[in-house]
């Protein structure tokens, strides 16, 4: 495993998301997009593109980290009176091939329900205030 002061994340990631967290294996990104409260767990694993190119034991600390970032998600979307109906959680990799899930807080009435939310237009940069507030949430949790 790399440690988080060597771990560097694909470039695509700067353009959407903001470094939140590092947890023992996955560095935590928050994904800038006002619409869902969104992470993005990447293993900081040395040429990792696919769940078996982790060790049996960094799968299964990978599942537990999931689970924590679906509950922290939740958490992201009642501080925003967003209350999560379903979480998403997914690891597609098709255009970003470094190892990276995604757990996004759905509601029925966002704007892309029932669709995927992954490679659709129209993020809404979150406010200052909501950045901040969604970071030191991360922080602490």
């Amino acid at each position: 495993m790399i440690s988080p002061l060597d771990f560097r994340a694909d470039p695509a990631f700067e353009a959407a998301s903001v470094f939140a967290a590092d947890w023992p294996l996955c560095q935590i990104r928050f994904q800038d997009d006002a619409r869902f409260p969104w992470l993005i767990l990447l293993p900081r694993v040395a040429g990792a593109v696919e769940f078996e190119d982790l060790s049996p034991d960094q799968r299964a600390l990978l599942t537990e980290e999931i689970v924590r970032a679906g509950a922290l998600v939740r958490e992201l979307g009642a501080l925003r009176d967003q209350p999560a109906d379903k979480l998403n959680v997914a690891a597609l990799g098709n255009v970003t091939a470094q190892l990276h899930i995604h757990v996004v807080g759905r509601r029925r009435d966002d704007p892309l329900w029932p669709d995927p939310v992954w490679g659709r237009p129209g993020a809404v940069p979150c406010t200052t205030a909501t950045r901040q507030t969604a970071l030191s949430h991360i922080a602490a949790f």
